[in-house]
């Protein structure tokens, strides 16, 4: 590389080069270099100081990485610096105000270096020429004024997401700038809401989720939102009613607000549509039943947490390109519509905690066999009545079947093992983002709230990874089937709260994967199999108020586990319960025999002596007392002299004989041990 100065461009991204490449790079003749790309490398150091002599760099691009150190104050001479990327690395230290000099700098990032500190130095404000601003992800705090944006009137992306940064201007104020891309969650903008934004007529993204709005939505927002793409504004207490709207924005995030009213409508732009957890109320129909001229693009319907009632009414055929659904904890009733059945595409539906009741049809329409698609179903605390039918084992994508809380009966489907998606373990790669519907910039991730391990808890991030089973508190009967244990991918089942018999199947020691299983309070029989204690991802077991009977298994796994986990099986003992099994019981032992104290004799001789002779010297004492007064006076004006030091003389004593007796019994347990390794031919050391 040294022969070569008039190099120009120098890209080494992710070649896994470490800190001894940027070593021998410093003694490469560079003077023309003009970009240098060496991101995603392992460079585990400090920016090396030859960089600074490369004062042609036009583009600088070291992004995630590992350096480390503050961001030294001499990138102000590399003055021909249009792109400095330094995001996603370990810097520390505030930002250096040396590079407010950096005039042709347009795209500064900074953002992903959760040490750099300080405030937002107002020498940015100079930076003219700037088009893009990333300092989020950092641990900057302080005020963010009109004087750090004084002159740039270039700026498109700024990216001041997760900081201590708060935003303090004029409500009056009209930027410079027109920005494309907006993305300050986390970082406190209200509580008002912005009136600035209404300025910015080219934006297409904006995100100002958790950033501590608590307003009313002004009467201007959604017309003037109708043009921008991508609208997150989650997890605020922005309020409004928006019935009269006609949302046109492509992908909506309104989730954990204060809207309230009935339902907005759509255009067919719209491909994700988020307003879970507000106050909607009112009927679902006026939404889904409203026809639209072109054909919908809606992917993403999630409306769960909100106060909406009434049937859901049979138009879902206008929104064929559905892949999830979420309409849970409404006050939704009725049957299941058979136009749900036209959604081919359908990946995750979930109706938990509404009053569905599909007495004629049966828990499941017979038109979800045919959605071979389906990875969740999730109908949980309905009124859902009748058998589980069979052809829900055609559904061999499935991941969740949560039907919990309901009035199902008759028996588990014996098929449930061609259901192939529960038979092998987790794809750490191709399963994180199967239930993700992604677009641009941002995705929707499907959330769900399942009860594991004895506890409700939303799984979102990692919902691709589990595999659960679900059929607790419904009228269930039968055996359970050992087909279930075949799913060796399951890592949660729980059959509780039904009526099924019979016992639990030696099959269930291939069920590698399971860390949660509740078969409590139902009319299991036998004994608990022993390969139970083989399963090592176990943490979460209860077999609870059934008819199981014998010995626990033995095993690390088992015995953690409570005793309330074995409670209410009359005939069960063993550990972690305090009833021991019958092979257990201690068989009581005689005293040792005087011919056997071999090494110890007079221990147990003075044990004789010390009982006879006490029982006769005190017999002896209380009948002389007994017809001597002046005697008996004495006697007992003598004992209260020498009571304190009989007292301790008897103490050392005792002491001294327990002592003894520790020693003999050590030596007796060390030579059995040591006389069992020799019955079974084993070699012992004793230390």
């Amino acid at each position: 590389m040294s022969m070569i100065p008039s190099l120009l461009e120098l890209h080494l991204s992710d070649c896994r080069l470490d800190r001894n490449m940027v070593s021998s790079l410093g003694y490469a003749n560079f003077t023309s270099l003009t970009v240098l790309d060496i991101s995603g490398n392992d460079f585990d150091q400090e920016i090396p100081n030859w960089l600074f002599n490369l004062t042609s760099l036009v583009v600088l691009n070291l992004p995630n990485n590992q350096f480390r150190g503050q961001i030294s104050e001499f990138f102000g001479r590399l003055k021909y610096l249009e792109s400095l990327y330094l995001h996603l690395n370990s810097f520390h230290g505030p930002i250096p105000t040396s590079i407010g000099n950096l005039s042709s700098l347009r795209y500064l990032a900074l953002h992903g270096n959760p040490l750099i500190n300080g405030t937002l130095p107002e020498s940015l404000g100079l930076l003219f020429n700037l088009e893009g601003l990333g300092v989020g992800g950092t641990s900057l705090t302080g005020n963010i004024s009109e004087v750090h944006f004084t002159t740039l009137s270039k700026l498109k992306l700024l990216l001041i997401s997760e900081t201590s940064l708060s935003f303090h201007v004029n409500s009056s104020w009209t930027p410079p700038f027109q920005l494309q891309y907006l993305k300050v969650d986390s970082c406190k903008m209200g509580p008002k809401f912005p009136t600035w934004l209404k300025t910015q007529k080219s934006l297409l993204y904006l995100l100002l989720s958790n950033s501590g709005i608590v307003d009313t939505t002004p009467n201007w927002f959604w017309n003037w939102a109708s043009s921008i793409d991508e609208i997150h504004i989650s997890n605020n207490q922005i309020s409004g009613e928006l019935s009269q709207e006609v949302l046109n924005n492509t992908f909506i995030n309104l989730i954990s607000n204060c809207f309230s009213g009935r339902l907005p409508l759509l255009s067919s732009n719209v491909v994700v549509l988020n307003i879970a957890n507000n106050s909607f109320s009112g009927q679902i129909s006026p939404l889904i039943c409203r026809k639209i001229n072109e054909r919908s693009k809606l992917a993403v319907l999630d409306i769960s947490n909100n106060a909406l009632s009434g049937e859901l009414s049979d138009c879902w055929m206008h929104w064929p390109s559905l892949t999830h659904i979420n309409l849970g904890s409404n006050n939704l009733l009725g049957e299941i519509p058979n136009s749900l059945g036209s959604l081919v595409a359908l990946k995750a539906l979930s109706l938990q905690n509404n009053s569905f009741d599909n007495k004629f049809l049966g828990i499941i329409p017979r038109w979800i066999v045919e959605r071979t698609t389906l990875m969740v179903i999730q109908l949980k605390s309905n009124k859902f009545m009748g058998d589980i039918p069979t052809q829900i084992c055609q559904l061999s994508y499935l991941r969740v079947l949560d039907l919990a809380n309901n009035s199902l009966s008759g028996t588990i489907p014996k098929c449930l093992n061609n259901i192939s998606n529960m038979t092998g373990g987790p794809n750490i790669e191709g399963d994180f983002n199967v239930l993700e519907v992604d677009y641009n910039y941002e995705s929707y991730m499907e959330s769900l709230i399942l009860n594991i391990k004895g506890r409700d808890s939303e799984y979102k991030e990692i919902l691709g990874y589990v595999r659960m089973i679900d059929l607790s508190s419904n009228n269930l009967s039968g055996s359970i089937p050992v087909e279930i244990f075949s799913l060796s991918g399951l890592q949660s089942v729980n059959l509780s709260h039904n009526h099924l018999t019979g016992m639990i199947s030696i099959e269930i020691g291939g069920m590698k994967y399971l860390e949660s299983l509740d078969l409590s309070r139902n009319n299991l029989s036998g004994e608990i199999p022993q390969i139970m204690a083989n399963l090592t991802f176990l943490d979460d077991l209860n077999l609870s108020y059934n008819n199981l009977s014998g010995r626990i298994p033995s095993g690390t796994q088992i015995q953690t586990f409570s005793p309330l986990s074995f409670f209410g099986n009359v005939e069960l003992c063993g550990a972690p319960l305090l009833k021991n099994c019958p092979e257990d019981e201690e068989v009581t032992q005689l005293p040792i025999g005087v011919g056997e104290n071999r090494e110890y004799p007079e221990i147990a001789w003075f044990y004789v002596g010390m009982g006879s002779g006490f029982f006769v010297g005190v017999l002896g004492v209380y009948v002389t007392l007994f017809f001597q007064r002046a005697w008996r006076h004495a006697y007992f004006q003598f004992v209260d002299d020498i009571k304190d030091l009989a007292y301790v003389a008897i103490a050392i004593k005792l002491k001294w004989l327990h002592q003894k007796l520790g020693i003999y019994n050590a030596e007796m347990m060390t030579k059995g041990v040591y006389q069992q390794a020799q019955w079974h031919g084993q070699r012992v050391s004793v230390h």
